[in-house]
């Protein structure tokens, strides 16, 4: 055999290899990209369940005819604020600006059920009693969904920096994810404060 012939074959043959391993990456690449992007839809499922809630009590409110309308209008604008924001997975500014106007709308809402306490005949309807006990449920399922999506975030980041799977992401696109971070000021205890008289 003559040495033209040895080193075409062993150019087809790394050649199958590299080919077969850049396969298997890319489809590797895509399993944990769309994982990603599954557990991400699920983060907003939940968010979307709680503005649904909030829309529910915020209606229930607004039939009280003598309620705080500065407070309410508060919570209306920073619910649209929240629902118009458009997050790209792979964009940390924009995953950003999605935790800020959460948490915006988290804490008018907050503020809302505060005043509600002040208005007895309103916390006595069912609607009111049933919101409170299913916005419990709901704030877990939105921890546990942000928590599915930063594991597949771990996943896919490992897989995109792993050699040789970085050689084949930065050749087919794939970058690092960011996570979900927690608010700013969660890592500090809250104050707590009681008036004893």
């Amino acid at each position: 055999m003559s040495t033209s012939k040895l080193t075409l074959i062993v150019i087809a043959v790394l050649l199958l290899f590299l080919g077969g391993c850049g396969c298997n990456s890319y489809n590797g690449l895509i399993t944990v990209d769309q994982s990603v992007k599954t557990s991400w839809s699920n983060v907003e499922t939940n968010y979307q369940r709680r503005t649904d809630l909030y829309n529910s009590v915020i209606k229930v409110i607004e039939g009280s005819a003598n309620f705080e309308k500065s407070t309410l209008k508060e919570v209306i604008n920073a619910r649209a604020n929240a629902t118009k924001i458009q997050v790209d997975v792979n964009d940390s500014a924009s995953l950003a600006r999605f935790q800020q106007a959460q948490g915006q709308l988290q804490s008018s809402f907050s503020r809302l059920m505060a005043v509600a306490e002040n208005y007895p005949d309103l916390k006595t309807t069912q609607q009111f009693k049933d919101f409170q006990t299913q916005i419990e449920g709901t704030e877990n399922r939105i921890n546990v969904a942000r928590r599915d999506f930063n594991a597949a975030v771990n996943e896919y980041n490992l897989k995109v920096k792993r050699f040789p799977n970085n050689i084949f992401a930065g050749i087919f696109g794939y970058h690092e994810k960011p996570y979900y971070k927690s608010d700013p000021g969660s890592e500090n205890a809250p104050e707590i404060h009681f008036d004893i008289k």
